[in-house]
């Protein structure tokens, strides 16, 4: 599974970086993987949360590439595939 996308909202605000996200998936085709690094927390709640809810099949990449308390990372497959 290669993201044909990849998205870095580290340091971008909710609801924005949700809204980003949705934008940036409506360019990946149908079954097609979105890589979207962001904050930890709320951020990635907030967008796991939400995308999921639409349909899309979203995965927590592990170990996450950055140093603790940076970000993290998440895989995401447009219309759960």
């Amino acid at each position: 599974m290669n993201a044909s996308v990849s998205l870095d909202l580290r340091g971008t605000p909710c609801p924005v970086n949700f809204i980003r996200a949705r934008l940036a998936l409506e360019g990946v085709p149908s079954g097609g993987w979105l890589q979207i690094d962001l904050d930890g927390g709320e951020p990635e709640q907030m967008v796991a949360e939400g995308l999921r809810s639409e349909g899309h099949a979203v995965q927590r990449v592990d170990p996450s590439p950055f140093a603790p308390g940076d970000g993290v990372r998440l895989l995401v497959q447009r219309d759960g595939g």
